[in-house]
């Protein structure tokens, strides 16, 4: 979304005929933002100010205050006194967004491979409702393709055992709820949130929490630590040698990954002491333990917790275990072509990744850019929303500074693909 609104405004200070075409497609059947996890009261971890293009024309009328004046929230807003808003609130400004594009998006559609054919890209598009395909042109290609959620190896999902992205949906499938408990895998903000929910959601409930640390451990937020996601900062991180990427990434991993919102923690530890001093035990934390066993049936999953110090085991009966335990990048190698020969273009499973987000390809002479992805090469912002604005417009930046002139109707056409199912 930042980079095709990072296109139109480019577009508007060009003449008729000197302007990029674009075309995106996403796997998503309409647009959605983490749908899943949109629960009462959650709030952003990063500043509204760090919008889909604020950190690239604060001017833009697509910025998120523009979005609160439009729905005539401003001053409310500004009373609030925070730079947090709900995510529900985001998730409503980032369909705001999305309504107001104009360039073409084709949903429910997944892009399969991508060949060089003709002197130009051909990337084969499958729909999701008929498993129809089409092929389009593009001169560039851009890839969006997200993270995919992880499971412990062995965990296969079902109607009772699912990851929390599809937390709200596959909750509402729930068959029934004879045991009334649920388990909640996983050490993060997500996993924390989910406890959270579900204490507060089902009150006959009971809510285990397993993690294989001793408790939740507090997010760091510090303005210093928080530099890691300056736009600077990726500068500063694509040109340190690997091993000091890796200290990096080690030393600033809790400002974003397996931690938690101090307030959460403190939030859920009141819980529990309560609990302990009324005799009433419906909060229940499992620390230092890890699955051993999961069975899922028709009317819920046994799981054995077993602890990680050899100091025995305890098997519960379920309604549903959520697993909190985070993503993984796309293998952008699946999407390559036999016509592109990517044998350079990779380091083990790392994509080898230029400074402005185009993949390292020697057969072709044109780009592909990876539009996320890209931790190992560019820091942690890459994953995040912190920097979407200043990406888009270094890919554009890219494609344009570099274009050759040519006569009206031969302007160059990206497409960009976004194929996360979150």
């Amino acid at each position: 979304m930042s980079l095709a609104i990072a296109i139109e405004e480019f577009n508007e200070r060009r003449r008729a005929g000197r302007r990029l075409t674009a075309r995106f497609v996403d796997v998503r059947r309409q647009f959605g933002w983490h749908d899943g996890m949109l629960l009462p009261g959650t709030t952003m971890q990063i500043s509204f100010l760090k919008d889909l293009v604020a950190m690239r024309t604060p001017t833009s009328p697509f910025t998120f205050l523009n979005y609160l004046h439009e729905q005539g929230r401003l001053s409310d807003f500004i009373n609030l006194k925070t730079f947090f808003p709900t995510r529900r609130e985001f998730h409503g400004y980032l369909s705001w967004a999305a309504s107001r594009i104009d360039l073409p998006v084709t949903y429910g559609t997944r892009a399969t491979r991508i060949d060089w054919n003709g002197g130009r890209f051909e990337v084969t598009l499958e729909s999701v409702v008929d498993g129809s395909e089409t092929r389009i042109a593009a001169r560039h290609v851009v890839i969006g393709a997200g993270g995919r959620p992880v499971l412990p190896q062995g965990i296969v999902p079902g109607d009772r055992v699912f990851h929390n992205h599809q937390l709200l949906n596959s909750l509402a499938g729930l068959p029934s709820r004879p045991h009334g408990s649920f388990l909640v895998v996983g050490s993060g903000q997500s996993a924390a949130e989910v406890a959270a929910y579900l204490h507060d959601s089902y009150p006959d409930a009971d809510v285990h929490a397993s993690f294989r640390r001793f408790g939740y451990s507090p997010a760091d937020d510090t303005p210093y630590a928080n530099r890691i996601f300056d736009p600077e900062a990726v500068d500063e991180f694509y040109t340190a040698p690997p091993e000091l990427k890796q200290q990096l990434l080690d030393y600033h991993w809790q400002t974003n990954y397996s931690a938690v919102d101090a307030d959460l923690i403190k939030d859920l530890y009141r819980r529990e002491y309560d609990e302990n001093t009324r005799g009433v035990r419906r909060l229940i934390v499992h620390r230092v333990t890890g699955i051993e066993q999961l069975s899922e049936g028709p009317d819920g999953v046994t799981v054995t917790l077993r602890d990680l110090g050899n100091r025995g085991s305890a098997t519960l009966e379920v309604d549903a275990v959520v697993f909190a335990t985070g993503f993984r990048p796309a293998d952008t190698r699946a999407m390559l072509g036999p016509s592109i020969d990517g044998s350079s273009s990779f380091d083990g499973d790392l994509p080898i990744v230029e400074r402005d987000y185009r993949l390292r390809l020697r057969s072709v002479p044109e780009r592909i850019f990876l539009n996320g992805g890209v931790q190992h090469s560019h820091g942690l912002t890459s994953s995040l929303l912190s920097n979407v604005a200043v990406r888009a417009a270094d890919i554009l930046r890219a494609i344009t500074d570099e274009q050759p002139d040519q006569p009206a109707g031969r302007q160059g056409s990206p497409a960009a693909i976004r194929t996360d199912p979150r």
